[in-house]
């Protein structure tokens, strides 16, 4: 037993009065283990599909992270009491040195405070259509830091979360998961207006990916300089590839244009020129 004792009190490192031995090691890894069996168990437990009816996918992550976090600046100061370190004294005595590296990496701690208000306020979830800066993107991860999105191309971005939470962002799925779009369409004054709404509201009507039918609507909206200016409103769940959806719908339109001899002008402008010349 004595021999057992001494090989785990062996001193691996000793630096000044901090040392690390062979049991502070195991006691490290136990946190370590520790620490991942709770984690885990918590994901288990938020993540069960009877949670998920009441509680839905998004909220669920946020909460995880935020108490991932925590439980992981716990371990990490249960760790540093391990080597023999105060954490109490520790931030204490560096509370100049992290004013200095405040300012240094302001912009970072700018997106980490940031990350924790996305996290806690919950207004922003997984699966979110956002638009930012003219760029439409699924959310698809909230970090401390930044956020990973995927964009209409198929191409992930990385945001940072401050230009989340300090810019104008429009969240198209945030109070539902459909959304209403328009379509705006100009035909010649020569048209019957009446056929003209006829057609576009079937064209609209034909697409699987219309949600509740009954609420599409087509309006003359305009006497615009060269058309008469006509407007689709229609409700989707498809946000994140609406352009598809629209573009779809503009090809059933010029179908039933050319089938009815509907046209579509060109802009046109008149232009008279005024002579000054005078006769002999």
């Amino acid at each position: 037993m004595g021999h057992i004792e001494k090989i785990l009190e062996f001193e691996i490192i000793s630096i000044g009065q901090y040392n690390l031995k062979i049991i502070s090691l195991f006691v490290i890894l136990l946190i370590i283990v520790v620490t991942k069996i709770v984690l885990w168990l918590i994901k288990r437990s938020i993540f069960r599909k009877k949670k998920l009816a009441k509680f839905n996918e998004g909220n669920s992550y946020a909460s995880f992270q935020l108490i991932k976090y925590v439980i992981w600046i716990i371990a990490a100061g249960l760790i540093l009491e391990t080597f023999g370190v105060k954490v109490t004294i520790l931030i204490a005595g560096s509370a100049a040195l992290l004013v200095g590296i405040g300012l240094g990496l302001q912009q970072t701690f700018n997106d980490i405070i940031s990350g924790i208000i996305l996290l806690s306020e919950r207004s922003i979830k997984i699966e979110d259509i956002l638009e930012i800066d003219g760029d439409v993107v699924k959310i698809q991860e909230i970090g401390l830091r930044s956020s990973k999105g995927l964009n209409t191309d198929d191409i992930s971005i990385i945001i940072p979360n401050s230009l989340i939470t300090t810019n104008k962002v429009i969240n198209w799925s945030h109070q539902t998961k459909k959304t209403r779009f328009r379509i705006d369409v100009g035909v010649s004054y020569a048209s019957d207006v009446d056929l003209v709404l006829k057609i576009l509201e079937e064209s609209a009507l034909e697409h699987s990916d219309i949600f509740e039918k009954d609420l599409v609507e087509v309006r003359l909206v305009n006497f615009g300089n060269s058309s008469l200016d006509f407007q689709i409103l229609f409700y989707s769940k498809n946000i994140f590839r609406i352009n598809k959806v629209k573009s779809d719908i503009r090809r059933i339109i010029t179908k039933k244009f050319i089938q009815n001899k509907v046209t579509i002008p060109f802009p046109q402008m008149d232009v008279y020129i005024k002579s000054n010349a005078k006769g002999d």
